[in-house]
């Protein structure tokens, strides 16, 4: 399994709109990706009402893990959305 610890670069969280470039993200990886927030249980990255119900925050550290073949990539590409800021005027 693998797994990277990141902290939400938006600065509205893990809201609507960055969490909706999320699930579109992971829904298209080939493995299932999962998302975890302090000791929460870890849910789909592909749920949308799964990851606004983490209610993330700016800064807040969330963990990101696949298992498979792709699983790293999959992850890494995740954990760098993740990290900028996707409310940001592109």
């Amino acid at each position: 399994m693998h797994q990277r610890t990141v902290a939400v670069g938006s600065r509205s969280g893990l809201h609507a709109r960055p969490a909706s470039l999320l699930v579109q993200a992971a829904s298209r990886q080939p493995v299932k990706v999962t998302i975890s927030r302090d000791g929460q249980s870890a849910v789909d990255a592909r749920s949308l009402l799964s990851v606004l119900a983490l209610a993330a925050q700016y800064g807040d550290s969330v963990v990101l893990a696949a298992e498979g073949d792709g699983a790293e990539a999959a992850v890494e590409e995740l954990a760098t959305l993740l990290a900028r800021d996707l409310d940001a005027t592109p």
